[in-house]
């Protein structure tokens, strides 16, 4: 449940994408994490994620590059003072910032993101891991949607296994 928004709600109506990705990213899959979000920004997709982890942040670059919607999904409360570049996209109307959490929540923690991660799977029409450490949180939350049989999730890139 959306407990607070800033920006183009009706941004919630389209097909969206969530973009996941662990803190501890290989060398190897950072470029194909640039070159997804690359694409995505130029087929015009709108993306949802938290956009909080470095290489989550480096695809939110690329994305603003462009045109297309996006989403960011906080997982604390809502942002007080907005960034030049968010306000620019959500003045443009393709820039949607929402959260679960009331405002009181001040610190992203170990379990609001893992909050954040379930309400953005909640939000998406498919789910892209980027990269899922093993024994991370991204993977036990992949385990969870596969043994709901969702269609929903892609391992895009790669499920450490080592």
């Amino acid at each position: 449940m959306i407990v607070s928004s800033l920006g183009n709600t009706e941004l919630l109506k389209l097909r969206k994408t969530a973009f996941l990705c662990s803190r501890e990213i290989p060398a190897s899959v950072v470029l194909k994490c640039y070159d997804w979000a690359i694409e995505q920004r130029n087929q015009g997709n709108c993306i949802i994620s938290g956009f909080h982890s470095k290489i989550e942040r480096d695809v939110f670059h690329y994305l603003l590059a462009g045109s297309q919607p996006v989403i960011m999904a906080l997982a604390r409360g809502m942002k007080e003072k907005i960034e030049p570049e968010l306000k620019t996209a959500i003045d443009t109307g393709r820039l949607l910032i929402v959260t679960p959490f009331e405002n009181r929540v001040k610190r992203v923690t170990k379990e609001t993101a893992e909050k954040r991660n379930r309400f953005m799977i909640e939000l998406s029409d498919e789910v892209v891991i980027g990269y899922a450490c093993k024994g991370g949180m991204l993977e036990r939350l992949v385990a969870e949607v596969q043994a709901k049989g969702s269609s929903m999730l892609y391992l895009f890139f790669l499920l450490h296994s080592g």
